[in-house]
């Protein structure tokens, strides 16, 4: 169900519900931040909170609130909640705690949460346990503590799950202008999916940035993508934690390599929003995606006085998989009239310090180096303390800055190495001229780079695991796995169940030899001495049979002319799908740790992304003058997992095939594994 939260979010008028010092709070941070509609605070008894007139409940108003800040214990909130539904009320902020988030200590806690929910109704709520919002395009918060944003035309919106963390964002002095903070809480009915996709209506805001400790509703997040694609809008997540839900399975290599990060990461790759690993990255990511919305390419050039600096630049950028395209005929030329023939060109460029304080030759020079094969240009500058140094010598710069982004057009950023070397105050001029100040040059490589690849991207929707019934899960003999694969395309050796080691041994004439054995019932085989390739003879087979842990075998065609293995495995995690992961296979699983995961169904276009993402990928496309794989025999192999998968999904736990053989004509796949609930 989708809720308008635009009346919450963008009230008009406030109640605030409590006497205590947190209702005391709110009122003091509506009247600091400048809010001029109506503030109307409700308690039983007090006459007054925080100077205002109270009022004894929410039906004496004088209207319905836009927004409420419900700040009493557990119980009165349902009953205050109930009592805002039923007069209309456009939303609340529910600070108690002790709701689902304590069911692990309160029995009652599941209890009182769906009481709530049931109580709120149509009507929207934040939390509980949460701190509220705070919209500093309107000048109007819910919001019971010390906050340090101030009034901005536009601007980034954050969402988070954690009030403390939301705190400390808001806190931030690197010139970012923040037009909403909005906490989620426990989400007991606004997730941060919705939340997001409502801030993201609000035509001033220019990009979102969600904090994220674990996914709720998965056709939530869709709509959200989909929501910001057709507003060209771009998201970036901090995503932290791993799924406490993700099978832990060890059964398989697949179970290791596609917990619940795995299905984390490639959500939010499907989704197309782009993922930092800290909270300044994090920052700086969104400051660049205000200015520019994203980048079309991942190439950049810095300019700096020190050798040191480009080299640093250089080498943060290349582990980032950054380009730094060398110069064309055109940038040198220019350069070289700019600089004079002292200067060594290069990308990264080293300026020396020939031109500093020569203004008009520094912008020259900066727009010397911009090109349109550039997605941008950074100058590299750090500004002395200004309480032990003067800046007056680094105002040459910030000129120069301005100067070049109003005469290209393009891209400008100026770059401090450390983050504390940019002063906010030069942030928020440079942000005013549309140059983006970025704070710290490992942060802002990152900025770059998570612009290239923040892409709103068009996906099938996800097919969301239906919820395993109770019963243990069960291993499927290998022959009858793949029997069941086979069923669905994928290609298998010509193989035979034998009851003994003489069996095997007969079987294998028929099939015809060289052979693989494989003793039945075992998941890791090699580790435990279970398959023998390359047997010649039915002698062969029959000492390899009786030298097996088993009582039962296979007995398989030995496939000839492999180039590569590879694994394709698909793991059942309840919080984020079907995680399918292709990696190399065989015995190199662990040793490359070479692997890519997607969620299921998968394009063609995802599957091949995948591929090509390996470390292994040179091998399928053929190294140093090898046949390169059958391209189509292997990615028909993998819509044939995906198409059982998808069939079968009611009970299916894990599957795994490792290793597919791939040839220069097939795909075959030499072993397999599924387990499945009873």
């Amino acid at each position: 169900m989708t809720r308008d939260l635009s009346r919450l979010l963008r009230p008009k008028s406030l109640a605030v519900v409590g006497g205590g010092a947190w209702a005391k709070l709110v009122i003091e941070q509506c009247h600091k931040i400048g809010f001029t509609g109506p503030i109307w605070p409700v308690h039983p008894k007090a006459e007054t909170v925080a100077g205002l007139a109270a009022y004894r409940t929410i039906e004496d108003l004088p209207a319905p609130p836009d927004a409420c800040f419900v700040g009493v214990n557990r119980f009165a909130t349902v009953e205050v909640v109930s009592s805002l539904a039923k007069r209309k009320a456009g939303g609340a902020v529910c600070f108690a705690s002790g709701f689902l988030e304590a069911k692990s200590e309160d029995p009652q806690a599941a209890d009182l949460q769906a009481d709530l929910l049931a109580a709120a109704g149509d009507m929207p709520i934040l939390g509980p346990n949460c701190y509220g919002f705070i919209n500093y395009l309107d000048g109007a918060l819910l919001w019971p503590d010390q906050h340090g944003g101030v009034v901005v035309d536009k601007g980034v919106a954050l969402v988070t799950q954690s009030s403390n963390m939301a705190i400390s964002l808001t806190m931030q002095n690197r010139g970012l202008p923040i037009a909403y903070v909005v906490t989620a809480g426990n989400q007991a009915q606004s997730g941060i999916a919705e939340i997001g996709t409502a801030v993201l209506d609000d035509p001033r805001v220019t990009a979102l940035g969600l904090h994220i400790e674990g996914f709720g509703d998965i056709p939530a997040f869709e709509a959200l993508a989909s929501h910001a694609r057709a507003l060209g809008k771009p998201i970036i997540a901090l995503k932290v934690g791993k799924s406490e839900q993700a099978q832990a399975a060890t059964v398989s290599h697949t179970a290791s390599l596609a917990g619940g990060e795995a299905g984390a990461a490639a959500l939010l790759e499907r989704l197309g929003i782009a993922r930092v690993n800290d909270l300044s990255s994090f920052l700086e990511s969104l400051k660049l995606l205000h200015v520019t919305g994203g980048l079309p390419m991942s190439s950049l050039a810095t300019i700096s006085c020190s050798g040191g600096e480009a080299s640093l630049a250089a080498d943060i950028g290349h582990s980032l998989g950054l380009d730094f395209p060398p110069l064309n005929n055109s940038q040198r030329d220019n350069l070289r009239e700019a600089l004079g023939p002292m200067v060594a060109l290069a990308n990264p460029l080293d300026y020396h310090t020939y031109i500093w304080r020569d203004t008009p030759a520094m912008i020259k020079a900066f727009s010397a180096m911009v090109d349109p094969a550039l997605a941008i240009t950074m100058l590299i500058v750090d500004f002395p303390r200004s309480d032990r140094c003067d800046p007056i010598d680094w105002q040459c710069t910030i000129d120069a800055a301005i100067a070049v982004r109003a005469q290209t057009g393009s891209n400008i950023a100026m770059v401090s190495t450390l983050p504390e070397l940019m002063p906010e105050h030069v942030s928020r001029r440079l942000l005013d001229a549309g140059v983006i100040p970025f704070c710290g040059l490992t942060e802002a490589l990152t900025a770059v780079s998570v612009a290239a690849q923040s892409k709103l991207v068009s996906a099938p929707p996800i097919a969301i695991p239906p919820p395993l019934g109770d019963g243990h899960t069960k291993l499927i003999a290998e022959a009858k796995a793949k029997q069941d694969l086979s069923e669905y395309g994928l290609r298998i050796p010509k193989s035979c169940r034998a009851t003994n080691a003489q069996d095997a041994a007969h079987k294998a004439q028929n099939i015809g030899f060289p052979v693989v054995l494989k003793g039945e019932g075992v998941a890791h085989k090699t580790e435990a001495g279970a398959v023998v390739l390359n047997l010649a003879s039915a002698q062969a087979v029959n000492d390899a049979a009786k030298k097996m842990p088993c009582d039962s075998f296979l007995v398989e065609q030995m496939v000839q002319g492999t180039i590569a293995e590879l694994l394709i495995g698909v793991v059942r995690d309840p919080a984020h799908g079907f995680v399918m992961t292709l990696a190399a296979g065989g015995t190199l699983t662990e040793i490359l740790d070479d692997s890519a995961s997607l969620l299921l169904p998968a394009t063609d276009e995802m599957i091949e992304n995948a591929l090509d993402s390996l470390r292994i990928a040179p091998i399928l496309a053929g190294y140093r003058g090898m046949p390169a794989v059958d391209r189509s025999a292997l990615i028909a192999a993998i819509r044939s997992v995906q198409g059982y998968v998808l069939a079968n999904s009611d009970g299916l736990v894990e599957l795994e095939i490792n290793p597919l053989l791939c040839s220069a004509h097939s795909a075959i796949a030499a072993d397999a594994l599924i387990r499945r609930k009873d």
